[in-house]
């Protein structure tokens, strides 16, 4: 008999639509929500088997895990699972598996990265809306060849970046939470530096960190003091990384001459957030990953690691890591 398997917070329709969706549906019986699991949905999936979840809004803690008596497998895209309550899951004989063989948001994340450096440092987003209303103002912007970029963790998403900026023309720095951490010969050049002495020199900091307690407010009010005058921020990793108070007064008081953002502490930003009026701010809803080869992908790997677990043999390699589970769950925010 097939298992039933509950797809959450399918909001664009990605996944029900994707050419993976018909293997999940050969596999379990399947139901599709469009949007977050609410209390209302759960009386009628006390037989669900298998998660397929989306996103980290959903928490997967120990009280909704209850009331899911008959789960056994979920499923998560990408390669995080910050909303799963890893020890309440564990003891429920729960299996996480994550999506960390997904190819497609390793160019998704490092390709917005660079439009919202380019965005800020051409000044393009004010600079098309004075274009809409009508006025032809005067721009003077500023490149990234020539400029220096940090870095901060060369994982999937950051070693890509340090190929993009050589071919950009920019000087790349590095700092990685391991130092001892080996890469292939074909990997970019980058020169490791110490976290301060990289913030002292970059024009750009670009964050690709995981989330964790020792990254959680890293970048605080001392250290953002650190970057050069005029430097830009770009963070498309995680939101409670930065401290958010004291990258808004850098902003305000000129310390930083601009910042793009993807991510941040709390998701949705409230509507009446400083960063939203921030004159020399770019801000994305949270879309490094919200692409339509990303949710393809994942559909498919998800296909895969269902039917593998079916035949007991899901590879240990593609579960999630129980340290996940130290993540302090009062600084996650409201993850997209």
């Amino acid at each position: 008999m097939r298992p039933r398997l509950l797809v959450l917070d399918d909001e664009e329709g990605k996944i029900a639509g994707s050419p993976g969706m018909e293997r999940l549906r050969q596999l379990a019986e399947v139901t599709v929500l469009d949007r977050p699991l609410g209390d209302g949905d759960l009386d009628d999936l006390a037989g669900v088997r298998v998660l397929l979840a989306i996103r980290e809004r959903t928490r997967l803690d120990a009280s909704l895990l209850d009331r899911l008596p008959g789960l056994e497998l979920v499923l998560q895209t990408g390669g995080h699972a910050y909303h799963v309550d890893q020890e309440a899951a564990t003891g429920r004989g729960i299996v996480v598996a994550l999506s960390r063989r997904a190819r497609m948001a390793s160019a998704s994340v490092p390709e917005l990265t660079f439009g919202l450096m380019l965005a800020v440092l051409r000044r393009i987003h004010p600079l098309a809306a004075e274009l809409a209303a009508g006025e032809w103002p005067p721009a003077m912007g500023r490149t990234l060849a020539g400029r220096t970029l940090g870095i901060l963790g060369l994982g999937r998403h950051g070693r890509p970046v340090a190929r993009i900026a050589a071919a950009f023309g920019m000087v790349v720095l590095a700092w990685d939470r391991d130092p001892g951490r080996e890469y292939p010969d074909d990997e970019p050049v980058a020169e490791r530096l110490p976290l301060d002495d990289l913030l002292a020199r970059a024009d750009v900091v670009s964050v690709h960190l995981k989330l964790s307690p020792e990254s959680t407010g890293l970048l605080d009010a001392q250290r953002l003091a650190r970057l050069r005058p005029g430097a830009i921020l770009v963070n498309t990793a995680r939101g409670a990384i930065v401290d958010e108070p004291a990258l808004v007064e850098a902003l305000r008081s000129g310390r930083l001459a601009g910042a793009g953002l993807d991510v941040f502490a709390t998701e949705p930003l409230p509507a009446g957030h400083p960063l939203r009026t921030a004159p020399n701010v770019v801000l994305t809803p949270h879309i490094g990953w919200k692409v339509e080869e990303v949710f393809a992908e994942w559909a498919e790997i998800a296909a895969e690691q269902l039917a593998a677990w079916l035949d007991g043999r899901l590879p240990a390699a593609e579960v999630l890591d129980p340290a996940a589970a130290e993540v302090p769950r009062d600084r996650l925010g409201g993850l997209a």
